[in-house]
């Protein structure tokens, strides 16, 4: 099992934590999957790493859309979902061409400027809602960067979350679109990885066995977000989003 999480103790505890707050973030607070992305980025290769995460996030995706199976408001994902196969394309490229020192330090730089989205959006949180998000301009311009943040970082949840804030839906929908949004996207996103090599059977093999934590972060997630406003975690989750994104600069 060590060999198979990472070769030794404190990456298996680390892989752990990871996947209880994937279960976590799919189901509650989207933002704090930053923090997984940033550990399995400092365990495996930055490369390798997308790929590995990529894995237990659909099993995470799975979770979330069983919880909030009849929340998604698909006209919004509709709108977007065209929009994210140019990034996915963009993304593939950039990874295909950067060595893994450069890639690492890029999902640094991508999840600190998604930090400041997410500041952007609280900062707009109590601004009236308006109809630029059903923009043609709006709907592409933030599926495309969703494309390009999720292959290159998996971290795009916040872009998703300044689009579906000017949106105004309420909170469960929130949660549901955005889980039924990044399980298709992330499907999608399987065959690119394939085809950089970056995907392997172990991957499949690490899912399986920490399946059970992401389970486990999806029950104590789902019950959160039935329980407790979300604001309450805004702060800690977007300084842990910097800290960690911080870690992969240095």
């Amino acid at each position: 099992m060590l060999e198979l999480l990472g070769g030794s103790l404190g990456a298996v505890l680390l892989m752990a934590l990871a996947a209880v707050i994937i279960g976590f973030s799919k189901t509650a607070l989207g933002g704090l999957a930053a923090i997984s992305v940033a550990i399995f980025a400092t365990i495996l290769p930055a490369k390798e790493s997308t790929a590995a995460i990529l894995v237990l996030f659909i099993v995470g995706d799975l979770v979330a859309v069983w919880h909030y199976r009849h929340d998604a408001d698909w006209s919004l994902i509709r709108r977007l979902l065209p929009a994210v196969l140019p990034g996915l394309v963009l993304g593939s490229i950039f990874l295909r061409v950067v060595s893994d020192g450069v890639l690492r330090r890029t999902i640094g730089v991508v999840l600190l400027v998604l930090v400041l989205l997410q500041l952007l959006v609280k900062w707009h949180s109590k601004a009236p809602t308006s109809n630029a998000h059903l923009h043609p301009v709006a709907a592409w311009t933030a599926g495309t960067s969703v494309g390009f943040a999720t292959m290159t970082a998996n971290a795009a949840g916040a872009v998703m979350t300044l689009y579906l804030s000017a949106s105004g839906i309420d909170k469960r929908r929130f949660i549901g679109t955005n889980a039924w949004f990044f399980f298709i996207v992330n499907l999608v996103k399987v065959p690119f990885s394939v085809g950089l090599g970056l995907m392997h059977w172990s991957d499949l093999g690490r899912a399986g066995t920490l399946a059970p934590l992401i389970l486990l972060g999806g029950i104590i997630g789902y019950a959160t977000a039935r329980r407790i406003s979300q604001r309450r975690f805004d702060v800690a989750v977007l300084l842990a989003s910097a800290v960690a994104a911080a870690a992969l600069l240095l």
